[in-house]
Formats: C-alpha cells, structure tokens, sequence
C-alpha cells in the first residue's frame, strides 16, 4: 500500500475503495468515471467507500495539497450554437466575472459535451479548479453529477437528483402563476403556455406555475406546447398552437426567446399583439425589448445570480459557512404585449 510521505496515515486508493465496498478495482473506476453501465445499487455502494476512506479521483487531492488553484470554472452542458445565441449565458458569465474580478480567483468556461461526460468530469477532479459553477443543467447529465463530493459546486438553478447542493435559484413557479394572473386580469380567457423543457427545474416549474394561476381561475388548461428554450422551437410551438383548432386570446412563454420566436407565427398570420392575442414571457432580457410591441415579462436577475454564484462558491472554496439554497425575486415588467 503506497504510504502519504507528509504523514503516517495511507493515501486512499482505489483498491481500499474495492475492499471496502466489496467489488472489483475496475468497478471503483467506472464508476469514479460515472460509466453507465454499473448498477445503481453497486455505484451507490462505491460512492459511500469512497466518502468513507476520503479518495479522491485522479490525484486532486495532492495536487490541492501542494497548491491550490486560483480558477473556478463554469461549466455549460449545452451546445456551443445554443451557448452563443442565448443571452442568458452572457448574464450569468458578466455577474460571475463581476464578483470575481475582487478576488483572487480567474474564470474558465467549459461548454459540456454529453457525448463525452468523461473529459469534463475528468478535467474537473484533475486539480486544476478550486470550484465549478453548473449552469442549465438537464436530468441526465452525466459530465458534473456526484462531483461536489469532490470539489465546491454551486448550480443555478434547483439541480434535479442533486439534493444535498447548494444552488441560487428564483421561485419560478410563483413568478409564471403572476405572470399568468396579468392575462387573465386582461380579460384573456383561452390562455395557452409554450413551456419549456421538462428535463429542466425551470421548464417543470414555470408550466406548473401557469397550471395552478388556471386553476385559480377556473380556466381550462389543456392548450399546452413544449420547446427548448430556442426562438425556433417557440414558433414552432406556436403553428402548434394556432393548428390546434382550439382559440387563444393569450399565451404565457416559459422564457423571451422563444415568446419571440412565437411573436414571428403570429404576424405571420396577421394576429394582432396584444388586440387579438397578448403574450407575456419569462427573463426580461434583449429579446423583451427587440420585438414589437415590446414584451410584458418576468425580470429574471440573471447578472445577480450570477454574482450571488460566484460569492458562494469562493465562499465553500474557503471553507466558510453558507446557505444551501438562495433565492432571488424576480418582479414583473409591463410593457405593450397585453
């Protein structure tokens, strides 16, 4: 057994994680490299041997021994193209570079292929970050899940399956049920929602939101499409919408970019906003004010988040004591969409 030569206690090992836990050397590896194919029940064994003996994958721990890094690194499991046309990632970047530009640490990003979980997880638990920031993160994600038993992690955003993690998040279902309110106040009474996706916190919360201001209402709420977050899959779930043979007089959009995307179908068709249909969105952010009319929106304060991220992750990275989970209000912007 290899001995640690600054003390007498043994440097954890994989083979001590194998004892322990009862399996082979090269099931602790595939699961350290969170390969799929071991099950549940075993990882769930490996994972406990692991916190028990304190190991610590590909060599961080002495890497962090010996010289702790300066950079925390947010990561991104989105695609490049989504990553550069949602203004929602710059937010987040500008409110974590704000913060830390007062501190001694320095900002990577890694865009997170799912293909390839294995690259990130492995330059993450490689000792070359101190911290990582996880951003739009989806059910399924395999490139960060488990790694804050390792490093100091902070999501955006309630991380589904992640629940000892420390996060900042806004209350999204509460936001789209007032969002909602506001078109059924209008008069609106065929209200449909375009929803966003439901591997996500946000997309799960936000369609729940609206479902509990209909029923508040008496409304019927079956007038329900999904997309991505994307403008495209906003139009698109407005022809669905519009094909349904059912009437909508408003529509709640689970974010801006895709309440634009929607706004394209509806002139399209010659549908007057808000005359003829009103819509309301979620973020208040360059799509809300690039439309015409200007849309009625959620103020989602991404650059807050972002800096409110950055502030608890160096604050774990140090070693002090921080809340769990922090939430941030969001409030409504009325402009001209109903």
């Amino acid at each position: 057994m290899k001995q640690d030569t600054s003390g007498s206690r043994p440097t954890p090992t994989l083979e001590m994680v194998a004892a322990l836990a009862g399996v082979s050397r090269a099931t602790v590896s595939r699961v350290v490299n969170d390969v799929p194919s071991v099950d549940e029940d075993i990882a769930a064994k490996v994972r406990q041997a692991i916190l028990a003996v304190n190991y610590t994958p590909n060599r961080a721990a002495r890497s962090l021994a010996s010289r702790r890094p300066n950079s925390v690194t947010l990561i991104v499991p989105e695609s490049t193209s989504k990553v550069f046309a949602d203004p929602f990632f710059a937010s987040v970047v500008q409110g974590v570079a704000l913060y830390l530009a007062d501190t001694d640490y320095t900002l990577n990003m890694v865009i997170a292929s799912e293909a390839k979980p294995e690259k990130t997880r492995a330059f993450l638990l490689g000792g070359n970050v101190a911290g990582a920031l996880v951003v739009s993160h989806h059910a399924g994600d395999r490139s960060w899940t488990h790694l804050s038993d390792y490093i100091p992690m902070v999501f955006a955003g309630r991380p589904l399956g992640e629940s000892a993690s420390y996060y900042v998040d806004v209350d999204n279902e509460a936001a789209a049920a007032g969002a909602t309110r506001v078109l059924i106040e209008s008069g609106r009474t065929n209200i449909a929602t375009i929803a966003g996706p439901q591997d996500m916190p946000p997309g799960i919360d936000r369609v729940n939101g609206w479902r509990a201001a209909m029923a508040e209402a008496g409304l019927d709420d079956s007038r329900v499409e999904y997309g991505d977050f994307t403008l495209a899959s906003g139009a698109k779930a407005m022809r669905r919408l519009l094909g349904s043979g059912k009437p909508v007089d408003g529509v709640f959009v689970a974010n801006d970019q895709m309440a634009a995307g929607a706004y394209t179908v509806l002139q399209e068709r010659g549908l007057r906003i808000p005359e003829d249909v009103a819509v309301v969105g979620f973020d208040d952010d360059s799509f809300a004010t690039s439309v015409n009319p200007q849309l009625t929106t959620v103020h989602h304060p991404i650059i807050e988040m972002g800096k409110k991220m950055a502030e608890i992750l160096v604050d774990l990275i140090e070693g002090k004591d921080t809340a769990r989970v922090t939430q941030i209000p969001t409030s409504l912007v009325i402009r001209e969409s109903v």
